[in-house]
């Protein structure tokens, strides 16, 4: 049996950094048990789950993709830990180092989210409303007990809930690190590539996804952080070379941007917006992946 990891009843030992985790977005768990690059699992002993840890090269636990009774995506990182009751007492527990539940199909829609939350045998974990949870209130995944074995449980979907264990790294999922942006004396279209955070007259905010041809045409998205969703963005850029004009498409109207790049550093563009009659400020920093 794989030693558990103890735990503190105040603190945990540590925090996890999980970057690769954070790159298994809607569109990656879906993808991935649609054509089988992860197998589902009828139920998985702590023993089995201890030796899925680490399968991500920058975390120490195991990676689960669950489909709930719901029918929502939820990606976690778990393992088999102990918590310590008193001097010498231990409860084996699985523990969820992190979760995140989406609400539909876009990659920022996201149900619930959370971390660090330990489920005792005979408990379940509701990954729909993200809470630990009785018999009673359903939920989606349950700690079974091992009667011979103190030290041992089973996890086990619920109902109609599915759960796919990542047994190897899914290629392609962490996009390889793009140069470091250097903006020289002559400014190019090119440096209005990347990713910004968008905000609109303090009212709206959320990722702006640029891309630029050879020709200064704009495509992207605009990923909202109200509801989630992704937004199609198009435009013009270098007339003159730093200046940018584009347009994010919502359902109902449509709202056009025009600002200027800073040419000192590349990192911001700031100008003016309008939508309908109203005409606003809008400022975006540029996000180093």
């Amino acid at each position: 049996m794989r030693r558990l990891a103890l735990l503190s009843l105040a603190v945990l030992a540590a925090t996890l950094h999980a970057e690769q985790f954070d790159y298994h977005t809607f569109p990656v768990l879906n993808k991935a048990v649609m054509d089988g690059s992860v197998k589902e699992a009828k139920e998985l002993t702590s023993d089995q789950l201890g030796e899925l840890t680490g399968v991500l090269p920058d975390t120490s636990s195991a990676m689960l993709i669950v489909v709930t009774n719901d029918k929502h995506f939820a990606r976690l990182l778990v393992q088999p830990a102990r918590q310590k009751l008193g001097m010498d007492k231990f409860a084996t527990i699985l523990l969820i180092d992190k979760y995140v539940t989406y609400r539909g199909t876009t990659e920022r829609a996201v149900l619930v989210q959370g971390a660090n939350t330990q489920v005792y045998p005979g408990l379940r974990m509701s990954l729909d409303i993200g809470q630990v949870v009785p018999e009673a209130i359903g939920g989606d995944l349950t700690v079974v007990a091992n009667e011979k074995d103190p030290n041992q449980f089973t996890l086990k979907p619920i109902k109609d809930a599915k759960i796919y264990v990542l047994a190897k790294p899914i290629a392609g999922v962490v996009p390889k690190k793009a140069p470091k942006l250097v903006v020289g004396e002559v400014f190019e279209t090119r440096f209005f590539n990347g990713k910004y955070k968008l905000s609109d007259d303090g009212r709206r905010t959320g990722e702006l996804r640029l891309e630029v041809t050879d020709t200064g045409e704009i495509g992207g998205v605009f990923v909202s952080d109200r509801d989630g969703r992704e937004y199609e963005v198009s435009g013009k850029a270098g007339m003159p070379k730093h200046q940018i004009t584009f347009t994010i498409k919502f359902p109902a109207t449509t709202q056009s941007f025009s600002g200027y790049m800073f040419t000192g550093n590349g990192k911001g563009i700031a100008g003016t917006t309008k939508i309908g009659e109203r005409e606003a400020g809008f400022y975006a920093d540029r996000v180093e992946d």
